[in-house]
């Protein structure tokens, strides 16, 4: 189903979203009652009641942001200032607080944990830009790197997403409102994919991160087989050799990073691995998975920008070579049952 345009996004889905949420929140001892009178029909510990009281938080979470974002945009003269330094930086504050807030109720209500280990010192180091790398794999994960680098190393976010992804109405809101790129598989208009993502990564300042998934989407073992396919496809055997030796990615594809890392010499590269929910792959998977008490594994590398290849050939390398390391490192750091400490290679 293609994107409905800007105008119904906004003037429709949007207020739908608020108007749902208010619905929802006014009824919400009956949708519980249903829900637990459901649940013993349903194998597992109040599946059906959590999931309903997940889908209302997420809907009032979004409708909520919502109202925060117009009060924003009344405040910055009907959006006239909405691109000032200020007005941006309001929003990456608000983003944080929303993210904190979510992952708050994911811990209550689904026994999420999260955890970072064996992460590089300067990771966090202010003082140059950093371009993020990262794996593609289960529910959320997109939400857990942008919570973390919000959150945990004070950095703004510039991300590349899927267009698909302005189906929420607050992520459509708050995200274009900010220097990111949404693009869509084959459509990238006049520009190529690659320079639309190094017009992104120009000008990075000290404090930004530049977030981007080189796989291209999450992990599956007929996407992978594809993904070798066309490599092979293509002639790049070489390629093809390396990504038959990943078995948790997806092969990556280098032409968005070299593009960034063209567009932002200057920046550090940080590579980053989670492990905990890539395992489930479709809807099914996260209902069986319910409640999920699950434990997030997150590894962070950084690279500073000397040490990055200079020419496109070893550059293309140097990232096949993390990817085999990420994808060992995924191997050795299975999820391990809560209350036990994870391994930290």
């Amino acid at each position: 189903m293609g994107l409905p345009p800007i105008w119904v996004r906004r003037l429709l889905i949007a207020p739908a979203v608020v108007l749902l949420a208010l619905a929802l929140v006014t009824t919400l001892p009956i949708w519980l009652l249903i829900a637990l009178a459901v649940s013993p029909l349903v194998p597992g510990r109040l599946r059906v009641p959590r999931v309903v009281f997940l889908l209302i938080v997420y809907l009032v979470w979004d409708a909520v942001a919502l109202v925060a974002l117009a009060v924003l945009w009344f405040a910055s003269g009907f959006g006239w200032k909405i691109r000032s330094p200020a007005f941006q930086r309001a929003h990456y504050v608000l983003t944080g607080h929303f993210l904190r807030t979510l992952f708050w109720f994911a811990r209550w209500s689904l026994h999420l944990v999260i955890d970072v280990v064996g992460t590089d010192p300067d990771t966090a180091q202010p003082g140059r830009p950093e371009i993020v790398v990262s794996r593609h794999a289960g529910p959320g994960d997109s939400f857990t790197l942008i919570h973390a680098l919000v959150n945990w190393f004070a950095r703004e976010p510039r991300i590349v997403l899927k267009a698909a992804l302005q189906w929420d109405p607050a992520v459509d809101v708050l995200l274009n409102r900010l220097p990111n790129r949404f693009i869509s598989p084959g459509r990238t208009g006049t520009a190529t994919l690659e320079e639309q993502i190094g017009d992104l990564a120009t000008g990075l300042d000290h404090n930004d991160a530049f977030v981007i998934f080189p796989e291209g989407g999450n992990f599956t073992p007929r996407r992978r087989t594809s993904a070798i396919a066309r490599l092979r496809a293509r002639g790049l055997h070489d390629m093809a050799v390396k990504a038959e030796g990943l078995r948790n990615l997806l092969p990556p594809k280098p032409g968005g990073l070299l593009a960034a890392i063209e567009a932002a010499p200057d920046a550090g590269v940080i590579f980053v691995a989670h492990t905990g929910l890539d395992r489930m792959m479709s809807v099914s998977d996260v209902w069986r998975e319910l409640p999920m008490d699950k434990q997030l594994v997150m590894r962070f590398w950084s690279v500073p920008p000397e040490e990055v290849p200079a020419g496109e050939p070893e550059r293309v390398e140097w990232l096949y070579d993390w990817w085999a390391r990420i994808d060992a490192w995924i191997e050795e750091n299975r999820p391990t049952p809560l209350g036990q400490p994870p391994r930290t290679r």
